[in-house]
């Protein structure tokens, strides 16, 4: 079974329970809970799952192109990005509902280094519900939760949310 397929069962179980499950997948969740599973396929073919990124540290990203406040924390995004790469963090900025030539043509305007995934490739989106952006969701190196953080608030308080999975820098 191809990725496509997978989500488009996945959404038309979405669709039916939707609501319920989407809600209840983030809501109720804390830290030090399993994330719930998912898949993801990067804009660049790579295919993503909790399996896949275990011992790695995930901060997911729910972003949009038109969202001023997304554009504020890009930089800070980037410089994280480049700096706890080597130390195992892997941002995922997931696009909510964007067409992707769009995507597309933001992206080559304003490059990013992180793995830019579109809603329609991932089951993340259905999972969250993310509402308003950015939304952040942080998964430790184990495949919990480690934290969440709604809204833009700058570098450090980006660096404060990736302390709780461990990942600390002199600056922070």
């Amino acid at each position: 079974m191809d990725l496509s397929s997978s989500l488009s069962r996945r959404a038309a179980l979405y669709a039916c329970f939707g609501s319920l499950t989407a809600a209840y997948a983030f809501a109720e969740l804390s830290r030090g809970e399993p994330a719930p599973h998912f898949v993801a396929r990067t804009t660049d073919g790579e295919k993503l799952t909790n399996d896949s990124l275990k011992g790695k540290v995930v901060l997911i990203e729910f972003w949009a192109t038109w969202c001023q406040y997304c554009k504020k924390d890009e930089p800070a995004l980037e410089a994280l990005t480049k700096e706890f790469g080597k130390d195992g963090l892997v941002v995922l900025a997931v696009d909510m509902g964007e067409p992707r030539r769009k995507v597309k043509k933001y992206l080559e305007a304003s490059p990013r280094s992180c793995k830019i995934v579109l809603a329609e490739d991932t089951t993340l989106a259905a999972i969250c519900e993310a509402r308003t952006y950015p939304l952040y969701i942080l998964i430790d190196r184990d495949g919990n939760i480690a934290g969440t953080q709604h809204g833009a608030a700058g570098e450090s308080a980006l660096r404060r949310l990736l302390s709780k999975a461990g990942l600390a820098s002199e600056e922070g």
